[in-house]
């Protein structure tokens, strides 16, 4: 079987949403082994998930790596090239759904023995620390922003041939210095799919006790990547980064 963008897409997001979400729920999740150990874990396992996805998403066919909806709608105006956008989306959410998925059966055994449905939701899904919609969604602005323009730097011609070496690297070091220093508001998902997809697989799985999925607030996970993305994408274009 021959390898393909959409193919890379999909798969480098699945391994994304299994590694990222898996992290969670090792800290979030009773009786696990690493239950209790903090934002720290999350934020380095959320950092290697991007590495690790970009590595997969690269060997299956895509040179792009995007796995975020909002990465390659900033590129795609960037670019004036609109292309990628319903494949790479498209790809994207059905790899984000199936590494959710994946995620529950890990950990199987854990739901039924977590009593809080908070904690189940969190292993899915962002939430806000302070739920208050202006700030939460500026949160996601902000925080996307963020990536887009990183992104931008990493991949700049003047870095040259150093950036082709450890791109993947240094994209997982921005996704890391983006939950450290603004991930404590809302979870900082600057990802629709990584929200979307996941909380949809918390609502359609058979998940002991989970409680609600939370739909009320999920517009938000989603739009405020994509204001965000809007914006880094003109910055990238107008400045011609």
């Amino acid at each position: 079987m021959s390898t393909s963008p959409f193919l890379g897409e999909l798969i480098g997001t699945m391994v994304l949403l299994l590694l990222g979400d898996g992290v969670v729920a090792n800290v979030v999740l009773k009786q696990t082994k690493g239950n209790s150990a903090g934002w720290i874990v999350i934020t380095a396992g959320w950092a290697f998930a991007v590495t690790i996805g970009v590595f997969v998403a690269k060997a299956f066919g895509s040179v792009d790596a995007h796995l975020n909806p909002a990465v390659t709608v900033a590129f795609a105006i960037a670019t004036s090239d609109y292309s990628h956008v319903l494949p790479y989306i498209s790809a994207q959410l059905i790899g984000a759904f199936l590494g959710a998925v994946l995620v529950w059966l890990q950990y199987l055994p854990h739901w039924s023995t977590t009593p809080d449905p908070f904690d189940k939701l969190a292993c899915f899904a962002t939430g806000p620390a302070i739920r208050s919609t202006g700030p939460n969604l500026l949160s996601e602005i902000v925080g996307t922003l963020v990536l887009i323009l990183g992104l931008a730097g990493i991949s700049s011609k003047n870095l040259g041939e150093l950036a082709i070496g450890v791109g993947p690297y240094l994209v997982g070091i921005l996704v890391w210095s983006i939950g450290l220093s603004l991930g404590g508001s809302t979870g900082y998902c600057i990802n629709p799919a990584r929200d979307f997809s996941p909380r949809l697989a918390h609502a359609l799985l058979p998940i002991a006790g989970k409680g609600s999925s939370d739909w009320g607030y999920a517009w938000i996970p989603v739009a405020g990547p994509i204001i965000g993305a809007i914006i880094g994408g003109l910055l990238i274009q107008w400045y011609a980064l």
